[in-house]
């Protein structure tokens, strides 16, 4: 579709219908949007985004309603991601402010989705930093008994996992200075190695104790598993969802049952796979799925607007909001660039 006027006939029928969540007609063009051309023109260009199949009429004498495809032209027509108004701004500060300073990942996590969620009124999800991506910032290792100890990984996007390590009742207690041994080849070996970089620099660790204190062997063996466990596990995605009360609100927007939409956010796997392989738009930081340009079951009726986080430039993991077709993308791609954007903040602290 190439002129300009019947680009904004469809501009004013997708912000109507969005607004009134009813099929607009050529009247309710003329009478709320200046378009400049008398309502025979609009009922000419209206047929014409029709056979193109920008629009449709879902009724015998109703007004018209949006696809999929113009849903995407509408999208790729929007000028730029327009700015948050100050009120808008004023409201991300105050949800991610609420409770005080975040304690860490999980919590500044939570406030994150919590907020989206309220900002867009949809399903709002955000995916944990995933190890395979952060590096290892720093290896924690602490004594809580004879032949108890607590490991802890840190990495640079904020992740933190814990591991208990039991030492086998047949070897010796851990001495204080084993901890700190241990403690400092672990860090040496993997500090700012990215998980599976620091799985392989690992192997040279229980030798080189067993080595000079084979009576040691079995503790360093403990340790080192633990925190291979701990950088393995964390290769399995996880994220976090708010906002699912939104999703049957809005259930009228689906055009068959809301209950497959459910079902696919519940499946988490699903989720994740979709915002794996979306990628943001170099000039919006945004991307935007819409329909049935979702091919994973249950979201052909969904639309998806997403972008990445992280610290230091590079993405980490991404964040979205899912809800009907008919949503306020203009809105929706605004308030999820800018929580993206602040959430890179707050991991680069």
């Amino acid at each position: 579709m190439t002129e300009p006027r019947r680009l904004a006939v469809l501009r004013a029928i997708v912000e109507d219908y969005v607004a009134t969540q009813e099929p607009v007609g050529s009247k309710a063009l003329v009478e709320r949007h200046a378009l400049g051309v008398s309502p025979a023109t609009i009922r000419n260009d209206m047929a014409a985004l029709e056979e193109e199949g920008l629009i449709a009429q879902p009724h015998t004498s109703a007004g018209r309603v949006p696809t999929d495809k113009g849903y995407r032209a509408f999208v790729d027509g929007l000028p730029a991601v327009r700015p948050l108004s100050p009120a808008e701004r004023r409201a991300i500060d105050r949800l991610l402010g609420e409770g005080g300073q975040p304690v860490d990942l999980d919590d500044v996590l939570e406030r994150t989705v919590r907020a989206l969620a309220q900002l867009t009124h949809q399903v709002a999800v955000i995916q944990y930093p995933s190890l395979a991506r952060a590096r290892v910032r720093h290896v924690e290792l602490v004594q809580l008994a004879p032949r108890r100890l607590v490991l802890v990984l840190i990495t640079d996007s904020g992740r933190v996992e814990q591991r208990s390590v039991e030492v086998p009742p047949e070897a010796p207690e851990v001495a204080a200075d084993l901890v700190t041994e241990l403690r400092g080849r672990l860090n040496a070996a993997t500090a700012s190695r990215r998980s599976d970089e620091a799985v392989t620099a690992l192997d040279g660790v229980v030798s080189t104790v067993s080595a000079a204190r084979p009576e040691d062997a079995a503790a360093a063996v403990a340790v080192v598993a633990a925190l291979r466990s701990a950088l393995d596990a964390t290769r399995e995605e996880r994220m976090v969802l708010a906002g699912t009360a939104n999703l049957v609100r809005s259930a009228g927007g689906f055009s068959a049952s809301v209950a497959p939409v459910l079902e696919a956010i519940e499946e988490q796997v699903v989720v994740l796979r979709l915002l794996a392989e979306m990628a943001d738009d170099p000039a919006s930081g945004v991307s935007v799925r819409i329909g049935r340009e979702i091919v994973h079951s249950g979201l052909s009726d969904a639309a998806v607007v997403a972008s990445g986080y992280g610290s230091g430039g590079e993405v980490v993991a991404r964040l979205g909001i899912l809800g009907p077709t008919r949503m306020d993308y203009p809105t929706s791609i605004a308030a999820v660039r800018a929580v993206a954007r602040y959430l890179s903040k707050v991991l680069a602290r």
